[in-house]
């Protein structure tokens, strides 16, 4: 199976930014497309952000010009760099892959918590 892994996430002030990590093990073979999701309390988990195996990538129309997604095929590291954050992007943030054989089949993160004072 494939195991994926969040980091950098913490409390940071509005205006501030961060970058998150998701590190995949185990049968990265398996791995095609890729994204970042979040889920704030009380709401339904929405994309942020999609990346493919190539690199192209597609955003939230309503998150566009303040998050970055990339990926580091070599080392297995998938990314989202947020600037400007805001109180609203208070959330989990979900690493999301699919399966390159099983296009039904997605594999998930625990999160980490991004959480943004005003």
């Amino acid at each position: 199976q494939v195991q994926l892994v969040e980091s950098g996430g913490g409390l940071v002030e509005a205006g501030g930014s961060l970058r998150l990590s998701c590190k995949s093990s185990g049968f990265i073979f398996r791995i095609n497309d890729m994204a970042w999701y979040r889920q704030a309390p009380g709401n339904q988990r929405e994309l942020v952000a999609h990346i493919t195996s190539v690199g192209n990538t597609n955003y939230a129309d309503s998150l566009k010009g303040r998050f970055t997604i990339s990926r580091d095929n070599a080392n297995n590291t998938m990314y989202l760099q947020i600037d400007s954050l805001k109180p609203e992007d208070t959330a989990v943030y979900y690493c999301n892959a699919r399966d390159k054989f099983v296009t039904t089949r997605d594999y998930w993160g625990h999160g980490t918590q991004v959480t943004v004072s005003s």
